[in-house]
C-alpha cells in the first residue's frame, strides 16, 4: 500500500477523474433541456474532470497529468470494446432490458465514445500546455487565470468535436452548432462558477500534504 501522502492523494484524484469521465462518455447520448436549451447529459459530470485535470496540473506537473491522460484514454476504448461485445450477446426472454432498449441506448453511447476520445485527448493536450504557459507567465500566480483560461480553451474545441462526431450523422448542421454552442457556454460559466472550488481544494490539498508539498513542487518543475 501507498504510504506517502502524496501518492495516496494521486491515486484518489486519478481515480474520480476516470468515474467521472466515463459516466460522462456513458450517459453523453442522452440529449436533455436546460433552461430552453439541448445539452448533452455527459456534461454534468463532465465539469468535475477539468477541474481535477487543473488539480493535478497545479501539483503535480505535465508528466502527470499527461499519463492520467493516457489512462483515461485507454479507460475509454476499453469501455468501448465492452460495449461493443454487450452488444452482440442476446438478451433473454425474462431480461427487464431487452436488446432493442440495450442497443438504442448504447449503441450510441458507442458513436459518443469515439467522438469524445478524439475530442478528449485534444482538449486534454491543449488544456495541459495552456495550463502550463499560464503558469510560466505569471510566476505561479494567479491560481484562477491559469485554471479558467486552459479550460475555456480546451472545453471551445471538445464541445464542437465531440457533438460533431457523435451527433453529426443524425442532427443537421445548424443543431450541431447550437448544442455544441451551448455545452460550451454551460462548461464556461462553470469553469468560472468552480474558481472558488479550486481555491478551497488547493488550500485543503497543500495542507494535506504538509512537508510533502515543497518535495512534489520540486518534482513538477522537472522537465
Amino acid at each position: 500500500m501507498f504510504k506517502d501522502k502524496k501518492s495516496i492523494l494521486y491515486m484518489w484524484l486519478t481515480s474520480t477523474f476516470l468515474t467521472f469521465l466515463l459516466m460522462a462518455e456513458l450517459t453523453g447520448s442522452k440529449l436533455i433541456s436546460f433552461m430552453g436549451f439541448t445539452l448533452t447529459m455527459g456534461v454534468i459530470p463532465f465539469p468535475v474532470t477539468f477541474l481535477i485535470t487543473d488539480t493535478l496540473n497545479e501539483f503535480y506537473g505535465r508528466r502527470a497529468v499527461k499519463h492520467t491522460t493516457f489512462l483515461g484514454m485507454v479507460m475509454i476504448l476499453l469501455a468501448y470494446a465492452i460495449i461493443v461485445i454487450d452488444l452482440k450477446i442476446p438478451a433473454i426472454s425474462i431480461s427487464p432490458v431487452d436488446d432493442a432498449s440495450f442497443i438504442k441506448v448504447f449503441a450510441n453511447s458507442g458513436l459518443v465514445i469515439v467522438g469524445s476520445i478524439i475530442a478528449y485527448v485534444i482538449g486534454q493536450m491543449i488544456d495541459i500546455n495552456v495550463f502550463h504557459y499560464l503558469r510560466m507567465k505569471t510566476k505561479n500566480k494567479h491560481i484562477w487565470l491559469r485554471a479558467t483560461g486552459s479550460t475555456v480553451v480546451s472545453q471551445l474545441i471538445d464541445s464542437f468535436v465531440v457533438i460533431f462526431i457523435a451527433f453529426g450523422n443524425k442532427l443537421p448542421f445548424n443543431e450541431l452548432t447550437s448544442i455544441a454552442s451551448t455545452n460550451f457556454v454551460y462548461k464556461l460559466f462553470i469553469a468560472i462558477g468552480l474558481t472558488p472550488l479550486i481555491y478551497l481544494l488547493h488550500s485543503l490539498i497543500a495542507n494535506y500534504l504538509g512537508p510533502e508539498l515543497e518535495e512534489l513542487e520540486k518534482e513538477r518543475d522537472l522537465p
